[in-house]
């Protein structure tokens, strides 16, 4: 049998992303020891229990040692901090690489604290997750059949690039590449954006229902069910990437706004017809989505 890509494994924030990315290289035989850290011991324990990670690490100072490859998978809002505090630990040959919603502020904080290490940073994001967290959520399959997107860095070693890549795909995932800033723009349109109206739904029922939200939430299907899952994501991770594309996201919500303006001007005209277009156009777009994912 051959030995594994990485003897140890270093995993920052064991939650779905970070648990499931150990789980997955754990059954495809490609990395020897797991160590996790993280806020929570009591979330930790539970990865141990679980068998996502072989040690709960103190602090980064010795969890870094003899490491191969860290994975940066907590909220994006402690992406700066993270950095600063592993950067004077990192080997010369230790491979770094996020998970982050966003990538433009990640590279920012890499260029400010891994300044030494941008040969061996690798910027990641997968498309994937659930609206559930913690170890608890972690999955082996997770990252099967979806998209792992990468933005390189114009300073980043070929072989870094490689491993990382490697790795997602031995956890199933699909490769791709582009910008960070093309990363930006197109994830606040069909990431971000999604999950503010799935919030915004769901606090505009629970503020302005003249009933008791019980009495009417007890009557509602699975269309508002679909629509709000992912208004049971984490607050703060979602707080956390929303302010980090903030310019993107801005300009979606006001596009959006816009639409919606649109619908209720033809609705207070009374336009059957409009709106019926309105609603095919949508249609026929998802339809052609679906048939081509």
């Amino acid at each position: 049998m051959a030995s594994p890509l990485l003897q140890k494994l270093l995993v920052i924030g064991v939650g779905l992303i970070g648990g499931s990315f150990a789980l997955a290289l754990r059954q495809a035989g490609m990395v020897k020891h797991i160590v996790g850290i993280g806020r929570s011991q009591k979330n930790l324990q539970r990865a141990l229990e679980l068998g996502i990670i072989d040690e709960v690490a103190s602090n980064p100072i010795s969890a870094l040692k003899d490491t191969d490859f860290v994975l940066l998978a907590m909220p994006v809002g402690q992406t700066s901090n993270i950095m600063a505090q592993i950067a004077p630990f990192l080997g010369p040959s230790t491979i770094v690489s996020d998970v982050g919603s966003t990538k433009q502020d990640v590279i920012l904080a890499a260029r400010t604290h891994l300044v030494r290490h941008l040969t061996h940073f690798v910027p990641c994001h997968p498309i994937a997750g659930t609206e559930f967290s913690g170890a608890e959520a972690a999955s082996t399959h997770l990252f099967c059949d979806k998209h792992l997107i990468i933005t390189p860095l114009a300073e980043n070693d070929d072989q870094a690039i490689k491993l990382v890549s490697t790795l997602w795909q031995h956890c199933g995932a699909k490769i791709s590449c582009m910008a960070a800033d093309q990363h930006d723009r197109i994830l606040a349109i069909i990431s971000h954006l999604p999950h503010i109206l799935a919030f915004t739904l769901m606090n505009h029922v629970r503020t302005n229902v003249e009933d008791k939200l019980e009495e009417i939430l007890r009557f509602a299907g699975s269309s508002f069910r679909d629509c709000t899952r992912i208004a049971s994501s984490s607050p703060e991770m979602w707080r956390d990437i929303c302010l980090a594309n903030q310019e993107w996201l801005l300009k979606q919500i006001d596009a959006y706004q816009n639409e919606l303006t649109n619908v209720r001007t033809i609705l207070a005209n009374n336009d059957g017809e409009a709106l019926e277009k309105t609603f095919a156009n949508a249609r026929q777009t998802r339809q052609q989505w679906l048939r081509s994912d």
